[in-house]
């Protein structure tokens, strides 16, 4: 990977650079809230991964979308992940931040929340936000209405919904950042320039909270997942593990987690035949118990001597008896 440089605007001259805007990218006058520290790189950010919506966790939370931001520290991009959040007053909806290429560097444009979307570079980030504005929903006597068509409504019981195809008029790719080669050429309209005059209300703490644990995790850094983060979206801010988080597609960690069962298997079918194996053997000894007492039957056979009556034969010898008798009468 190319090492990334970084150049970091002098902040005396930052706020002038807020204050004129863009006027050749028909980028709108931007305020503190919707510029990043002033920081800009000579790399451009990497494509938007693919990955389905999480349900929505509870009515009255707005989808804010993932998007790549940067970390000096380790001077590498990270991804965070796209996440349901509570809008932070009634009627408020979010205007995602973008990158966009200025005087030879991507400069970052974070987002705010306002009456009315705002400017976001054209990025087609998905889920009502199409690149203009937002097909997700809109706000009506104080209740958020939500697009069935563009939102993930399965495990929650909202009743503020309708249905509204949503048509792209733009060519639909995964880039993430406006103006320069190969950026999206796309440019304010007169609308998105007068919601940026708007009262802005910057990203809550629940949005910062999920920022911090995005960029606490390596697992999410461009070089470690190749953008295919493993984390590419949640159900709630900061929850990054758990029901409601949503891998990428192509996400190199999903293989692995299919990986230990094979594994496993054998293993459990390798006792298996050692517990039949037992069986016979056991079974040997107890068909050998009852050989035993078998020759020990036989040892009544002798007693088939009893019916010997030959000694009772020598009842003969009484009749030698009579002789002396018949002697008797010689020796009168």
């Amino acid at each position: 990977m190319k090492l990334m440089k970084l150049k970091t605007w002098s902040l005396s001259i930052l706020p002038t650079l807020l204050m004129l805007g863009i006027p050749a990218l028909g980028i709108p006058t931007l305020g503190m809230a919707q510029v990043s520290v002033g920081v800009s790189i000579n790399m451009a950010p990497p494509e938007l991964p693919v990955y389905v919506q999480p349900p929505i966790p509870q009515d009255g939370f707005m989808w804010t979308p993932g998007y790549w931001a940067w970390d000096p520290d380790v001077n590498d991009y990270y991804w965070v992940p796209g996440t349901w959040v509570p809008a932070p007053q009634v009627g408020f909806l979010w205007t995602p931040g973008y990158w966009g290429f200025v005087n030879g560097a991507y400069m970052w444009n974070g987002g705010y929340w306002g009456p009315h979307i705002g400017f976001y570079g054209g990025v087609n980030y998905g889920f009502g936000y199409g690149g203009s504005g937002f097909e997700g929903g809109y706000w009506q006597g104080g209740h958020l209405f939500y697009n069935r068509s563009v939102t993930n409504i399965t495990n929650v019981q909202v009743t503020n919904v309708y249905n509204k195809t949503v048509v792209n008029n733009v060519t639909v790719n995964r880039v993430s950042f406006n103006g320069g080669s190969g950026g999206i050429q796309a440019r304010a309209t007169p609308a998105e320039l007068s919601a940026a005059h708007e009262q802005h209300v910057e990203a809550t703490p629940a949005q910062r909270q999920q920022v911090e644990t995005a960029r606490s995790n390596p697992a999410l850094r461009l070089s470690a997942n190749k953008g295919h983060p493993a984390i590419a979206a949640t159900a709630r801010a900061g929850a990054f593990s758990g029901a409601g988080v949503v891998a990428a597609k192509e996400a190199k960690t999903a293989a692995p987690a299919h990986q230990p069962a094979p594994r496993e298997a054998p293993q459990n079918h390798a006792p298996a035949p050692a517990a039949h194996a037992p069986a016979p053997r056991e079974a040997e000894p107890r068909d050998a118990q009852p050989k035993e007492p078998a020759p020990r039957a036989e040892a009544p056979h002798p007693a088939a001597a009893p019916p010997r009556p030959a000694p009772e034969e020598r009842k003969p010898e009484p009749k030698a008896e009579p002789r002396p008798e018949e002697r008797q009468p010689d020796r009168q």
